[in-house]
């Protein structure tokens, strides 16, 4: 692969559910080490854009390619050997309660790459040290975490199996700001260090200036902004502007359900 070729193009995706239309139209590229953050209120198409590249859901129309490989309809085999280039961060953790620490972390390893419990604890030890935890944590079970240390240890589980591609569903949720400081320079750390491209979502705007590199912001269905980071206090459209500042007054509008 050309060292300068995007790790995931996406043209034209379109998504509906009956006649409800999610996403039309989105274009987006992501680079090797680069860090696209989505924006956008809630139900606008941004949990559904990470679904169809990650194959979860099959869009209505539109291409996502992977190194240059058409992601849409692959063979089993074929998603599993794309599957082997994504790490995730869900937006709860998603630990599994009865599983310790490291067994949490080790999880991709041992059971898809089939690696030994004793190499698995290992690696996950070695993850764990890059999210600032020790070995005393390791045997903990999730319940025993903070908060922080539930998100970091997501976090260390998600570049468990080295991967190429990351996502990051609304990292900081639920944390106090330092400790979302914190997880925000994890998540930026992690970008560099390992060459990874990440797609995150995130209502978070200090997340938002923290860890992308560029901004695209979905609303209704539609790509209505995208660009650089250090752009998008000047971007001239109105409802980025509306969005970042969170302001009531403007083009967004909620919609209120009457009763």
């Amino acid at each position: 692969m050309n060292a300068t070729a995007n790790k995931i193009e996406v043209r034209g995706l379109k998504k509906s559910f009956g006649e409800k239309t999610v996403l039309d139209g989105i274009d987006i590229d992501v680079a090797p080490g680069e860090s696209l953050v989505i924006i956008g209120g809630s139900g606008t198409g941004k949990s559904v854009t990470i679904k169809c590249i990650l194959g979860l859901m099959h869009p209505d129309a539109g291409t996502i390619t992977i190194d240059g490989q058409n992601a849409i309809g692959l063979r089993r085999r074929e998603r599993d050997v794309m599957m082997r280039k994504f790490g995730m961060l869900f937006q709860g953790g998603a630990l599994f309660d009865s599983m310790t620490v490291w067994e949490n972390v080790a999880f991709s390893l041992i059971q898809g790459h089939r690696m030994k419990r004793d190499a698995a604890r290992e690696v996950a030890l070695e993850k764990l040290a890059m999210v600032r935890l020790g070995e005393d944590v390791a045997s903990l079970l999730p319940a025993e975490l903070s908060g922080g240390m539930l998100k970091r240890v997501a976090l260390a589980r998600a570049i468990a199996g080295e991967p190429e591609i990351i996502f990051f569903d609304e990292p900081t949720t639920g944390l106090d700001p330092i400790t979302a400081d914190v997880i925000n320079n994890l998540i930026a750390e992690t970008t560099s260090e390992l060459k990874v491209a990440t797609i995150s979502i995130t209502h978070d705007m200090a997340s938002v200036r923290k860890i992308a590199d560029k901004v695209a912001m979905l609303h209704d269905g539609k790509l209505i902004w995208q660009g650089p980071v250090g752009e998008i206090d000047n971007s001239d459209n109105p409802y980025v502007d509306q969005f970042i500042h969170g302001r009531a007054e403007g083009p967004i509008h909620m919609a209120i359900r009457q009763s």
